[in-house]
């Protein structure tokens, strides 16, 4: 436990001397360490690595208990102390889930889709204050920007409220399909531009199709080329209207979901991905070599301000600051279907919490909690977005 303070009071006193960003509401301090440097992957000695082991398995046993079906990953200074994949990718044909399983990331999607548009953003190919007519001038709901989408502040309607009953039932909505919808229909707000915080998957497929707009490539193809590719990630991939044929269900109980009409739209979802495959883009995100550490910060910053708390939504992800206990907490949770998912990020200890079920359990959500073995806390934390898309 001596080396941990250590370790710890070094990454707090790198991340305050070299870029920390203040977040004004809570006076916490979130470390953000420069591109390339390596001192918080400090490595972990055998017998740290043993005690972390010993301690989360024990955690994942209690927490996530027997049923379990999914994979799991738990990393300190990105290293890998604990992993396990548990049940069936297809339990009809009783394929075994492996760590080259790729599952449903959900709403952990949209992490990727955020982070891109910001990338796209620091190589000057859009404005974070461009209206979304300059890429579809028909669109018809005007004062909403790329920000206001990137901050779920745009205050547009939900379009899995309205697109199941609106679209053919067996077929398959697209997104631009849900974009000549809403032109065509001209579905209600839900608030005004910037009015207030309301989580709305239509930012994050309008974000997917504006990136399609400006790099003129497909967003599954653009991804994989310029995001999956180069950060390693190998077994991760856009779902998309040309894979129906390969679709792969989760489950309820030991039923599957068949696809419905909102199975092939993205940005908001539909990336699949493994646990290793999310630790590599956590490494990417510490290390700063996808976007730059100013970004990451502004990232980070709190949106949703229209009350105070330490629970916030910044671009593209969930925050939690305590400046109390010093928690920094960014996160981004996800569920779609079966698929019930956790990606939690202790930043301040280091500490990521990769969780992909692709068979329901509310549990899944709970997986936070063997933060306390890292934290040396109890944790009380009632993180945001578990049951959502």
């Amino acid at each position: 436990m001596k080396a941990s303070f250590i370790l710890f009071s070094c990454f707090v006193f790198f991340g305050t001397s070299c870029g920390a960003k203040k977040n004004k509401k809570n006076n916490a301090i979130i470390p953000l360490p420069v591109k390339g440097d390596s001192s918080i992957f400090h490595p972990l000695s055998p017998s740290e690595k043993k005690y972390y082991h010993d301690r989360v398995e024990e955690a994942y046993h209690k927490i996530l208990g027997p049923y379990f079906n999914g994979e799991i990953l738990v990393a300190k200074n990105g290293q890998i102390v604990f992993e396990d994949y548990k049940g069936y990718a297809d339990f009809k044909a009783r394929t075994l889930i492996t760590p080259e399983t790729q599952l449903h990331l959900a709403s952990t999607s949209k992490t990727f889709t955020g982070m891109t548009v910001l990338h796209l953003w620091e190589e000057g190919k859009l404005s974070l204050d461009d209206y979304i007519q300059k890429y579809f001038p028909a669109f018809p709901y005007p004062g909403i920007t790329i920000h206001m989408l990137l901050s779920h502040r745009s205050g547009l309607p939900n379009y899995l409220d309205f697109i199941e009953k609106g679209f053919p039932k067996k077929g398959h909505a697209t997104n631009q399909d849900v974009i000549d919808f809403m032109i065509r229909n001209k579905p209600p707000r839900a608030n005004l531009p910037d009015r207030a915080f309301q989580y709305c998957n239509t930012n994050f497929i309008l974000l997917a199709s504006i990136i399609e707009k400006v790099t003129g490539m497909s967003y599954p193809k653009f991804m994989k080329d310029s995001v999956f590719t180069p950060l390693g990630l190998s077994h991760t991939y856009v779902f998309s209207i040309k894979d129906t044929a390969n679709y792969i269900p989760t489950y309820m109980g030991n039923r599957p979901y068949l696809m419905t009409n909102l199975d092939c739209t993205y940005g908001d979802k539909n990336i699949y991905s493994t646990v290793r495959d999310l630790l590599k883009w956590d490494r990417s995100l510490y290390m700063h070599t996808f976007i730059k550490a100013s970004t990451l910060a502004m990232a980070y910053e709190s949106q949703s301000r229209e009350h105070a708390s330490m629970h916030n939504y910044g671009l593209a992800w969930r925050t939690y600051f305590n400046s109390k206990t010093g928690d920094s907490i960014i996160y981004h949770n996800g569920y779609w279907h079966g698929s019930n998912n956790v990606f939690t990020r202790y930043v301040k200890d280091t500490v990521t919490i990769i969780v992909l079920g692709n068979k329901y359990s509310p549990r899944n959500y709970s997986a936070k909690k063997i933060g306390e073995v890292f934290t040396g806390h109890a944790d009380a934390i009632n993180l945001q977005g578990g049951p959502e898309p």
